[in-house]
């Protein structure tokens, strides 16, 4: 058996299909975007950002192609093997971004590498649904259920390879640039990163979650990829302050304080709690939010 199923454009004969992989590094606009995805209409920068993200593919199915990983596609002729390669970045990316979309709107807060770990398996589980079918279809034959294990395993090595490269890629090439809008408040621009249904909305604050950013508005919750330090620095001219390491918080977005066990915590009009560390109470209670 070859290490992994090799198609063939021949008719139908003792050939087999291989790995693939993949998903398409992300984020949306460096956010975690409404629909990972799909093409959002909005201002430029949306377009800008989707324009790279089909280059990133394109250029992953290009190294793909060159390298042939465990020779599977060494039977084609290049352009019917960059197809192929691409064809799996393309499911393996869905995959992967459907799988990060559902898990942020969960509401559960999953660490990135966790997050990481189960992309590149629901990944590679439709890049090997994908070769299955592929190898049925090219050569008619089907993939013997004793090889099943071995082929997820070839290609979850590769998923897992180019999971982690998309986050690289995500926090860099694909990282938002904000155009300040002349006129526009310091919340406004910011919001502006966020997919179009959060633009209009109010910020009651912003957290941060490993090297996320998980930010509170009257239209629910949406998570960038953003330091928390830059998103300071973005609304230093907003009317808020930082409560806590991890923490930001408009002062029109807080609704009440709450006090339990000598820990201080202001509770957000969405009903969302920002800790209050003992560093930041002073600057707390000198902007009038508690007493």
């Amino acid at each position: 058996m070859p290490p992994i199923c090799r198609p063939s454009l021949a008719p139908p004969q003792r050939v087999r299909v291989r790995s693939g992989i993949l998903r398409e590094m992300q984020p949306k606009q460096l956010t975690k975007r409404e629909m990972r995805g799909d093409f959002r209409l909005g201002n430029a920068g949306d377009w800008t950002r989707r324009l790279r993200e089909i280059g990133i593919y394109a250029v992953i199915g290009a190294f793909l192609t060159i390298i042939s990983p465990y020779n599977a596609s060494g039977s084609l002729p290049l352009w019917a093997a960059y197809l192929y390669w691409t064809g799996l970045v393309l499911t393996g990316g869905l995959s992967a971004e459907t799988t990060r979309t559902v898990m942020e709107r969960s509401g559960q807060k999953v660490p990135v590498p966790a997050m990481m770990a189960i992309m590149s398996v629901t990944s590679a589980l439709a890049v090997t649904a994908m070769i299955i079918l592929l190898e049925a279809v090219i050569s008619g034959r089907a993939i013997p259920p004793g090889y099943l294990p071995r082929l997820f395993g070839l290609v979850w090595v590769l998923a897992a390879a180019v999971t982690a490269v998309g986050f690289m890629i995500e926090r860099t090439v694909l990282a938002p640039v904000t155009e300040p809008v002349k006129g526009a408040s310091p919340e406004e621009t910011f919001l502006s990163r966020l997919p179009v249904k959060y633009r209009t909305a109010k910020l009651y604050a912003v957290s941060a979650e490993d090297h996320y950013l998980r930010i509170h508005t009257s239209h629910g919750e949406e998570l960038i990829l953003m330091r928390l330090a830059d998103a300071m620095r973005e609304l230093a001219g907003a009317d808020g302050l930082q409560v806590h390491r991890s923490w930001w918080v408009a002062k029109d977005g807080v609704r009440d304080t709450r006090k339990l066990g000598g820990k201080l915590s202001l509770v957000l009009l969405s009903g969302k709690e920002a800790p209050v560390s003992r560093t930041f109470q002073a600057e707390v209670k000198a902007a009038g939010l508690a007493a």
